[in-house]
């Protein structure tokens, strides 16, 4: 196929599920001449330049995509756990599109929204979505767990979009897949939203690294502080910079400057040193007449998080919680 051409896709009739809804979004973002078939006529089939959860047979080079048939034993490497070799999550159709095609989708997202990332930067987000998204689709349409029960989860909730009888009632079969096609595009648009989002917060996470690794430290290097709210800090900060305690940035509404701990390993609520006992679910005037800082404006009650009006009440605050901790 060229540049120019118009790529056919194809992928099975009937109900659809998140395997090959994600598939078939992944190649609809990377070819965007593109025509879908949704058939499960060989001949058909056959002619596509691609073949989405149908076909019988699993050939990236050939564009070919399925899972199902005799045999098919694909599956992601096996990796050491705690020095003991654990059997890689075995690929649906979404795994065997993202695997093949997952670099150029992400390729382009960047591309369109004018971000210039490296060829390794590119290659850990691809791995990253996989890790968090498209195994756990794999693992539900293979019956390898039950990571969505009920109608939770993106599989589950992709599921919900097929037709039932009362809906197909009163339809003749030109109607009733028209009426399927229609909903299968619904759910590619919604799991592409899911998925871009997830593709952009991963950008934002990789190019806040280099910004938080060049922040000013202030008090002895124990404090850092970053001239932007909303910034993706933890990870830099946990691996790089085991000496800071606190780090201060603006809030979102620009009218105070927050002081947060720092978590001593990621998603843990201990931190490597709270703010004092004493601020503890203070509020204002309160707060000022126990610490002294004229503008600060809360404690949270479990000591994880504050704030002044000023940058200069923030740093205040920071110095007195780490002399609290020094005397404790």
């Amino acid at each position: 196929m060229t540049e120019t051409s118009t790529t056919v896709i194809a992928t099975h009739s009937g109900t659809f599920h998140a395997d090959d809804v994600f598939g078939v979004g992944i190649l609809m973002g990377v070819f965007p001449s593109h025509r879908l078939v949704r058939t499960r006529k060989q001949e058909l089939i056959d002619a596509a330049d691609f073949a989405v959860d149908v076909g019988g047979v699993w050939d990236a080079a050939k564009g070919r995509f399925d899972h199902h048939q005799r045999g098919f034993d694909g599956a992601r490497p096996v990796q050491l756990v705690d020095g003991n070799p654990v059997p890689g999550v075995g690929y649906a159709s979404a795994g065997l599109v993202w695997s093949q095609y997952g670099t150029a989708y992400v390729q382009a997202w960047c591309t369109a929204q004018g971000h210039a990332l490296d060829a390794a930067a590119i290659e850990q987000i691809v791995r990253s979505i996989d890790h968090s998204l498209v195994q756990y689709l794999d693992i539900v349409d293979t019956g390898q767990g039950d990571v969505s029960p009920g109608i939770f989860g993106l599989s589950s909730l992709i599921a919900q979009l097929n037709t039932h009888w009362l809906e197909e009632k009163g339809l003749d079969h030109a109607a009733k897949a028209q009426l399927l096609e229609t909903r299968f595009r619904e759910a590619i648009a919604i799991t592409r939203k899911f998925l871009d989002h997830a593709i952009s917060k991963k950008v934002a996470q990789l190019r806040a690294m280099d910004t938080v690794r060049q922040a000013p430290r202030l008090l002895g290097g124990r404090v850092l502080h970053l001239q932007e709210g909303g910034m993706p800090w933890t990870h830099v900060v946990l691996n790089e910079m085991p000496e800071v305690m606190f780090v201060i940035y603006p809030d979102s509404d620009g009218d105070q400057y927050q002081i947060k701990t720092v978590p001593v390993e990621a998603g843990s609520f201990t931190a490597r040193m709270d703010l004092p006992a004493s601020w503890a679910g203070l509020r204002d005037g309160e707060l000022a007449a126990v610490n002294g800082v004229v503008d600060s404006v809360f404690c949270h009650l479990n000591l994880f998080i504050g704030g002044a009006r000023s940058f200069e009440g923030a740093v205040k605050m920071a110095e007195l919680a780490l002399a609290d901790a020094a005397a404790a």
